[in-house]
């Protein structure tokens, strides 16, 4: 919450700065947010590469099965949600900007100077990496690079945490002294507004759907399972962390009536890799972004699919990070849906604005995927 209420300072400084029209202040917040834009862009290869190889790793000496039928059902999950989202985004997008008129990227003042921050490597070239050495790591169980790649995450989690997250309120600010500046920032605000809430919605509708499947499968009542989840819900909402609310899920599986040894498993693998609502929330705000700016075309169904699929494996071990997941799923929407650094700064607030919201869907799921998991394990065992 402390976040959430930095980030509102920053766009509130940052519009007022903007429509004061204090050329040598916006200048420098511009100067400032170009500067940091660059070093998000410098990062967003190592995340993936770090994020993405360890996660793997730990998969290597778990349970094939259950690794199996978790992953598949968290990555199906994840998938079918974000074409949910498209389908709701596309479909109520026109009606929440109509009327509006885009800014212009580049339309309003400039920043004194910029650089270029190159990064190490590609987004793809990170990606083939993380799960070549991620896989192999597995497979070998090679303790020494096990431990690099740990905490090779370790720092690249310290450099979010401490660097990229407590800075965000100054590049968002920098963002919206631009867009005060070019005189469209309170009709980008209401647009956005509608989109949080939009995305809300999506995520509650998706949770219904998930406990519906679960509720059907394991012939009990839907809404009971869901309101025994609540407490996890409410906790991500305050932790912004589906690896800091794993106890309090893990409880509430159990008394879901989800056997000890599969709650024990699968739900903190769901932690790692189950984003449904981080997705529903990024593809949201993604339709959002590319109807708000000019120059951006809105993706057909089919073009969206592979960027959704894309979404579900690269911010594999994100979510432990408050604001991992945006960081993570950048280097697609910059590399897949040529994102500029406006809309990179515009999809950060609005991720941001609701992260919490996007972990408690995460986290609730969980429980639907355990149980699913739990009735697998149960009828093969049973077979």
């Amino acid at each position: 919450m402390k976040l959430i209420l930095k980030l509102i300072a920053g766009i509130v400084a940052g519009i007022i700065i903007g429509l004061t029209q204090i050329e040598f202040l916006t200048r420098l917040l511009l100067t400032v947010s170009d500067i940091f834009g660059q070093f998000i862009g410098f990062m967003i290869p190592l995340i993936i590469l770090f994020f993405i190889a360890s996660g793997v790793s730990q998969l290597g000496g778990e349970s094939g099965k259950m690794v199996g039928y978790t992953v598949g059902l968290a990555y199906t999950s994840t998938l079918l949600a974000g074409i949910a989202a498209f389908i709701v985004a596309i479909t109520v997008m026109p009606f929440i900007s109509a009327g509006g008129t885009p800014p212009e990227e580049g339309g309003g003042l400039e920043a004194f100077f910029s650089f270029e921050i190159a990064p190490l490597m590609g987004v793809i070239t990170a990606l083939v990496l993380a799960f070549v050495f991620g896989i192999s790591m597995a497979k070998l169980q090679s303790g020494i690079l096990i431990k690099v790649f740990d905490e090779g995450r370790a720092i690249v989690e310290l450099i979010i945490r401490k660097v990229i997250i407590p800075f965000l309120p100054v590049y968002i600010a920098g963002i919206f002294a631009g867009l005060a500046a070019e005189g469209t920032v309170f009709e980008t605000l209401r647009i956005f507004g509608l989109v949080l809430v939009t995305a809300i919605a999506t995520h509650w509708v998706w949770i219904i759907i998930q406990y519906t499947v679960a509720g059907t499968v394991t012939k009990r009542n839907p809404f009971a399972l869901i309101k025994t989840m609540l407490p996890a819900y409410f906790t991500a909402l305050g932790t912004m962390s589906s690896a800091a609310t794993i106890p309090v899920t893990l409880r509430q599986a159990k008394q879901n009536k989800v056997r000890e040894e599969v709650a024990n498993f699968s739900v903190p693998l769901g932690a790692t890799i189950h984003l449904s609502g981080s997705v529903i929330t990024i593809v949201t705000c993604s339709v959002a972004v590319m109807s708000v700016l000019d120059g951006y075309s809105i993706p057909s169904i089919f073009e969206i699919i592979p960027v959704i699929a894309m979404l579900g494996i690269i911010m594999i071990a994100a979510p432990g990070v408050p604001g991992g997941a945006i960081m993570a799923a950048l280097g697609i929407l910059t590399s897949m849906l040529g994102f500029s650094e406006a809309a990179i700064g515009l999809m950060i607030a609005l991720y941001m604005a609701q992260d919490s919201f996007g972990t408690g869907a995460n986290v609730t799921g969980d429980g639907a995927i355990a149980l699913l998991v739990d009735k697998i394990v149960t009828k093969k065992t049973a077979a």
